[in-house]
């Protein structure tokens, strides 16, 4: 992955994100220093914060379907009481 080279030949993804984390390796007196940059590339090679997010999303829309239909049902018991 750090050669450059992608799966098809060409450039790889990631391999811009690698260059700069490499970079500021190269010339920083402390790796806290390229912190952001190494985030940034295992971001592009493992997707986890984006992964994470779409845990969130989706947990959320089911949480509110949920919640939904408990209303609606709780409609329809309610409506069938009044005569």
């Amino acid at each position: 992955m750090a050669s450059g080279w992608g799966i098809t030949g060409n450039k790889g993804r990631c391999y811009d994100f690698w260059i700069d984390f490499s970079e500021c390796m190269s010339r920083c007196r402390e790796p806290k220093d390229c912190a952001l940059l190494r985030e940034d590339y295992l971001e592009c090679l493992h997707h986890s914060k984006e992964f994470q997010r779409r845990n969130r999303i989706y947990k959320e829309e089911q949480r509110k379907l949920r919640a939904a239909r408990r209303k609606t049902d709780g409609d329809e018991v309610g409506a069938g009481e009044h005569h």
